[in-house]
């Protein structure tokens, strides 16, 4: 399932998709919390580490860099932090900033027939992001910019919950 909010990067558009898994909430928890395990499933994220240095769980308020490589727009890091963390229900995080992100980020768990329904969402905005650079070089191409890169996030966010599928399937 997708759903696009907003054709203009100010309007925060989203994305989200959805897959069911067989497996309990509860193993799918420990796959999508794993902060250091999404670079293995996500086509643009590179590297990820806990700011602190430390491992361990993700709790609200933590903060973990993020690499991230586009074949457009090269490679950046961003700082990301957690912003809800409730097991095996919500895990989101904002980039940058939790009072004014470029970007939030959440995944969430339903016990449903024996599995989970799991869902990530995400939505650009409001504070500026590397999109950005774009909309303001080609202001008249705006709506084309968000709407090609919702349709990459929708690409990259079903690959990823597959490999969350695939992972939680074979335990």
């Amino acid at each position: 399932m997708v759903e696009w909010t907003g054709v203009r990067y100010a309007d925060g558009p989203t994305v989200e998709v959805e897959t069911w898994i067989g497996a309990p909430p509860e193993r799918v928890w420990g796959i999508v919390s794993d902060i250091g395990a999404m670079p293995g499933m996500s086509p643009e994220l590179q590297s990820v580490a806990w700011c602190d240095g430390g491992a361990g769980e993700p709790a609200v308020g933590r903060g973990f860099t993020g690499t991230n490589r586009h074949p457009a727009m090269g490679e950046w890091t961003t700082t990301s932090y957690v912003i809800a963390c409730d097991a095996p229900r919500t895990f989101a995080w904002a980039v940058t900033d939790p009072e004014h992100p470029s970007a939030t980020w959440r995944f969430t768990l339903e016990p449903r027939d024996g599995g989970t329904v799991l869902r990530q969402w995400m939505r650009m905005g409001p504070a500026p992001s590397g999109l950005s650079i774009a909309i303001e070089r080609m202001p008249d191409k705006e709506q084309k910019i968000v709407f090609v890169r919702l349709r990459e996030h929708e690409k990259a966010m079903t690959a990823t919950v597959a490999a969350i599928k695939e992972k939680a399937e074979r335990g």
